[in-house]
């Protein structure tokens, strides 16, 4: 998924609501005009100049073969989507078609601002996105989102330092173990310089999805449906070795635990990080920014007790509930989720398909800007540990957020992060669970 922020304001969220609803909202208010043209609004959330274009296009062309069913392109913004959704559900004013990220839809699948989609979607895109990549979007016994787009996280690492090094290049095949990753970046640090540069602005999502490697789960849903979390030693094995990386070996640099992905990119082109674990669409800001003669190689992420898998949060396509034109949404999605379509949505935003028909395009296995070794990656992804818990983004922002980044940087021990993220989270996630 795309970075999210969620700290924006409610004044600004507001402020952004209003300004998409008012260039949203026509004559038709995105109804049925006097002529009985249907107007859908979509609020996409592209934000690569390459995203925005081909969302464009899309648009473009389905308005150009479908009169009586027009689409309005809506730009919307990653930075305050939850707040500003919020507030056009609960005013009645949500666009048609809603572009978020599946980790965000449960408070609004489960509030019934989000049309259940079982019966709207059509056979052929039901059957073409796996089971386990519909379970990002299903909450309860419904679907209200298709996952289209997914990222596995990657290690972005300086060729030329690795080869020199000597170290052993891992691939799909034969990734690094985590307790190799943390012997090796050691190897590689010293005179100022570090192994890895974890950028954790945003911990949780990282730790989480990662840990999945590991056995790491945190919540656990009991018989009676209710989701308590417990901080096992499968959740504790990325969490340490980040904090060991910083604190004991000196092999990650300290002053990127608060930084975001683009900010590492500067010291890792300037050669002070061998290598920065990043989401694979950061390969299109690594192509338009490095300096001439950089190598670089994408590296699949270590690999623990369960493999390569890892937690995914696709970016996904929901339909309002309020919209008195679901059916026709429904199309709108069935068509910009062709095959060729959300290939052409993937390359765009530098990011793989879910469809497994799009996930065999030649163009995705190519070897160029390392398109293949994502690709391998995509059968290891399965949902984000807290894609369907209840009060996820209130635990995040209050609890494990600032729990991790104080673990990190050393300034609570390993019995401080378990307490809190437990009881503490236990606390909150309860309130949303009576």
């Amino acid at each position: 998924m795309r970075r999210i922020a969620r700290g924006a304001r409610l004044g600004a969220a507001l402020a952004t609501a209003l300004t998409l609803l008012l260039s949203g909202c026509s004559g038709d208010e995105g109804g049925t005009g006097p002529d009985g043209r249907i107007t859908l609004r979509f609020q996409s959330l592209a934000w690569q100049d390459e995203s925005v274009a081909v969302n464009r296009e899309l648009v473009a062309e389905w308005n150009a073969t479908h009169p009586d069913v027009q689409v309005e392109y809506v730009q919307g913004s990653w930075d305050s989507v939850h707040d500003q959704l919020l507030t056009s559900f609960e005013g009645g004013e949500a666009p048609d078609i809603i572009h978020d990220a599946s980790d965000d839809l449960a408070d609004f699948a489960y509030g019934g601002y989000l049309a259940d989609l079982t019966d709207l979607l059509p056979d052929r895109l039901r059957s073409d996105i796996p089971p386990h990549t519909w379970e990002t979007a299903t909450f309860g016994e419904g679907i209200y989102g298709v996952p289209f787009l997914q990222e596995p996280r990657v290690l972005i690492a300086n060729a030329r330092w690795l080869a020199e090094s000597g170290v052993r290049i891992p691939t799909p095949e034969a990734p690094w173990t985590w307790t190799e990753f943390r012997t090796l970046t050691k190897s590689l640090s010293g005179d100022g310089k570090y192994g890895v540069a974890w950028p954790l602005k945003d911990p949780v999502s990282a730790t989480l999805n990662l840990s999945l490697s590991t056995g790491g789960r945190l919540f656990h849903r009991g018989a009676d449906g209710k989701v308590t979390i417990r901080y096992e030693p499968g959740d504790a094995v990325v969490p340490d070795t980040v904090r060991a990386q910083v604190d004991a070996d000196g092999s990650a640099s300290p002053t990127t635990l608060g930084s975001g992905g683009s900010d590492t990119l500067p010291g890792f082109f300037g050669g002070r990080y061998a290598m920065v674990p990043l989401g694979f669409s950061y390969r299109q800001q690594i192509v338009q920014q490095a300096p001439e003669g950089f190598d670089w190689q994408v590296l699949p992420a270590p690999a623990g007790t369960d493999g390569l898998t890892q937690g995914v949060s696709p970016q996904t396509l929901s339909i309002a509930a309020d919209s008195p034109h679901q059916r026709e949404a429904a199309a709108f999605l069935d068509f910009l989720l062709q095959p060729d379509n959300m290939v052409r949505l993937a390359l765009g935003d530098w990011m793989l398909p879910t469809g497994t028909t799009a996930l065999a395009d030649p163009a995705l296995h190519t070897p160029d800007h390392d398109w293949a070794t994502g690709t391998a990656l995509a059968p290891h992804l399965r949902p984000a540990p807290a894609q369907s818990v209840r009060g996820y983004p209130e635990w995040k922002d209050k609890v494990a957020t600032p729990a991790l980044q104080e673990y990190y940087s050393g300034a609570i021990d390993a019995a401080d992060l378990e307490h809190r993220l437990e009881t503490d989270g236990n606390l909150v996630l309860a309130r949303y669970q009576r």
